[in-house]
């Protein structure tokens, strides 16, 4: 009788295209994790003893030395709580589900601000995002809305009830002295300034984000739902046209990551643990009000994370908004780069900030750390060739684990970002392919983002160019 029943719970799960490639994938990526395992010696078949497993390590290298590759091999082991939860984000959640109807009508929906926060140095850009953004409202039949955008430079944008354009001043200053993207999202709150109720939402967006009906479906059911004050969803970064490939196709971790470690703690824990991203928030205007973004200068690199862990300190939940909104990743190499030594800084200010209760900052910098360490890390695969030391069975199968992972994430964002519909199978296959070629261009960025960034000024707020000045967008 259960072996009938879990056919028949089998068969009805498989009757759905959506569950049929969730379930491919789940194949795909277990095949990949024991394959992984089996060739680099995680599992252990054939040969169950290794060479090095009969060094010894003192006698051979010497006492100081031993210590040294040791340690660098219990480094490998930070990333593994992360990677746990991409390995059951990925499993136990639909990595393809279908497109949700909306649970109501858009009519009744609460008032929601779309915030885009902008320096005012792509007014152009900006001009056609909002329209864009505001018309792919309308066509979903939302009525109770409205477009602000929060400059420090006037972008005089076209004169209409929707849009309003709010121009930061130039001697306006924060009780704690925030800068750049924080002190203007502070702005918009206060007194005076703010317009809205503490029952409207406010949706934040960077300048170059654009919004989908599936993402403004995924909102409105996540505010008809009302469970959580804040909300999160997946961003795509290979949407109409791909101005560099190389970045673009990198950006497939990041894309795999939401899908796996953020989508699994929203979802499971109502809580950002290691990852918060600035823009597809979906935010209580009352509850952000009350956690605010005047957190001085830690909060003003990583703006966004260090709200989220403030918000997570005063007990505010989160929750996973399905949809998928657009952005576009880095131009050149050097935006790339400069753009992962901000994050990487922002969040070291955040994680070393003691106003912060370290429970609200351990996971985030069991992340950092696992990024900080990545040169050492790095270093083990010439390092364990050289000078080989036992470190058992168990430590393969988890350093091989977290590999496999990391390596799957690349291909998952791929198959998330790239739709054979508009790129046929062939392409479709060397955009995946070429994702994974990407992973040794983004260990040497990353590689030099850390050290960069551990020494080099703390100070600036590097902002990445997001718009050509020869308008090629196919709109």
């Amino acid at each position: 009788m259960g072996c009938m029943a879990l056919v028949s719970q089998l068969i009805k799960m498989l009757s759905t295209k959506s569950n049929r490639r969730h379930m491919l994938h789940v194949i795909c990526f277990l095949t990949l994790l024991i394959g992984f395992e089996l060739s680099a010696g995680g599992i252990r078949i054939w040969e169950t003893h290794f060479e090095r497993d009969s060094v010894e390590p003192i006698k051979e290298y010497g006492l100081l030395w031993s210590i040294v590759l040791y340690t660098l091999r219990i480094l490998s082991f930070l990333p593994l709580p992360l990677c746990i939860c991409h390995a059951l984000g990925l499993i136990i959640y639909n990595v393809f589900p279908e497109k949700a109807p909306i649970r109501g009508s858009p009519l009744l929906a609460p008032f929601i601000s779309i915030r885009v926060v902008t320096r005012g140095d792509y007014p152009e850009l900006v001009r056609r995002n909002v329209l864009r953004n505001m018309n792919t409202c309308l066509d979903l039949g939302l009525d109770n809305f409205i477009v602000e955008i929060v400059t420090d430079k006037a972008l005089n944008l076209p004169k209409n009830p929707r849009i309003r354009e709010i121009v930061v001043p130039p001697n306006y200053t924060t009780k704690t002295n925030s800068l750049f993207k924080s002190r203007a999202l502070q702005y918009a709150l206060e007194d005076g300034v703010n317009l809205l109720n503490d029952d409207a939402w406010i949706v934040h967006l960077d300048e170059e984000t654009l919004l989908t009906e599936g993402s403004v479906s995924g909102i409105l059911n996540f505010l008809f739902e009302g469970k959580h004050q804040i909300g999160q969803g997946l961003i795509t970064y290979a949407n109409e046209e791909i101005v560099n490939w190389v970045t673009t196709l990198a950006d497939s971790f990041r894309v795999g990551a939401d899908m796996g470690m953020l989508r699994f703690c929203l979802r499971k824990f109502n809580k950002p643990l290691f990852l918060f991203k600035g823009s597809f928030v979906v935010c209580n205007a009352g509850f952000e009000r009350d956690v605010t973004f005047d957190n001085g200068f830690a909060g003003s690199i990583a703006e966004d994370t260090y709200f989220a862990m403030s918000a997570m300190t005063k007990g505010y939940s989160f929750g996973w908004i399905d949809g998928e909104m657009w952005e576009k990743s880095p131009f050149s190499f050097w935006d790339f780069l400069q753009q992962r030594k901000r994050w990487m800084q922002g969040i070291f200010l955040v994680v070393h900030d003691n106003k912060l209760p370290l429970r609200s900052r351990i996971c985030l910098s069991l992340a950092l750390y696992s990024w900080l360490t990545l040169p050492l890390t790095t270093s083990n695969v010439y390092l364990s060739a050289l000078y080989p030391i036992p470190v058992g069975q168990v430590f393969d199968f988890l350093t091989c684990f977290v590999g496999a992972v990391n390596l799957y994430l690349y291909i998952i964002g791929a198959v998330k970002s790239f739709s054979v519909t508009r790129y046929g199978y062939l392409k479709f296959m060397l955009c995946v392919v070429g994702a994974l070629c990407t992973i040794p261009f983004v260990i040497i960025i990353e590689n030099l983002a850390v050290i960069w960034g551990l020494f080099g000024n703390k100070h600036n707020f590097y902002i990445v160019q997001k718009y050509k000045p020869v308008d090629s967008f196919q709109v």
